[in-house]
């Protein structure tokens, strides 16, 4: 009887111990799952960051007026250039 019991222990012992390799193999490959995601959270935001500076640079009226003028050749409005347009009557 005594005999049978030890083999109980050991089997249990045994399926314990590969529980608990299991368990530490799944946690390590969440850990570096994690770290990933981190990574990945930390380069999202430094990129969101240089978007955000892109689109306030980008929209400045300063360089959008620089742009007009040196590649479309707009000019700005003046006075003497404004043209109106008057509703003819009947």
């Amino acid at each position: 009887m005594s005999g049978k019991i030890n083999i109980v222990l050991t089997v249990l012992l045994v399926g314990c111990a590969l529980s608990v390799v299991n368990a530490r193999y799944t946690a390590r490959h969440l850990f570096i799952d994690l770290e990933r995601q981190q990574q990945q959270q930390r380069q999202l935001e430094i990129d969101w960051a240089q978007l955000q500076l892109d689109q306030s640079t980008l929209g400045k009226n300063e360089r959008i007026e620089q742009i007009a003028r040196s590649q479309l050749n707009m000019a700005p409005l003046s006075p003497a250039r404004t043209q109106y347009l008057t509703e003819g009557g009947k």
